[in-house]
């Protein structure tokens, strides 16, 4: 059944799994610079993964200081509004476009 051919399937698995691992011990003990040649490659690709993971999370880190800077000087600006009893009137009256000349 069923239990029999998974049983089967894994045990057909196993000995695939290790026909390869006495093939690359083999080659380890014929040709161990091939073994150290491919550490080598596995490495440089782990450094370049890393690499790009770096700058991205650097360029992730320069957006957001962007936005907190672009929020403080956001909170610094009130402080420059003048203050006292026209105050308010000077705000306002700052937005009102000037009015055109007729010609």
């Amino acid at each position: 059944g069923v239990d029999q051919c998974i049983q089967k399937f894994l045990d057909v698995a196993r000995q695939t799994e290790c026909f390869f691992l006495q093939k690359r011990l083999q080659l380890s003990v014929q040709k161990p610079e091939q073994v150290i040649k491919e550490d080598v490659s596995e490495l440089r690709n782990e450094l370049q993964r890393k690499e790009a993971l770096i700058q991205k999370h650097l360029a992730k880190l320069r957006h957001w200081q962007q936005v907190l800077e672009d929020i403080s000087v956001q909170h610094k600006k009130p402080a420059e509004i003048p203050q006292g009893p026209l105050a308010y009137l000077e705000q306002a009256s700052a937005n009102i476009p000037a009015p055109m000349k007729q010609t």
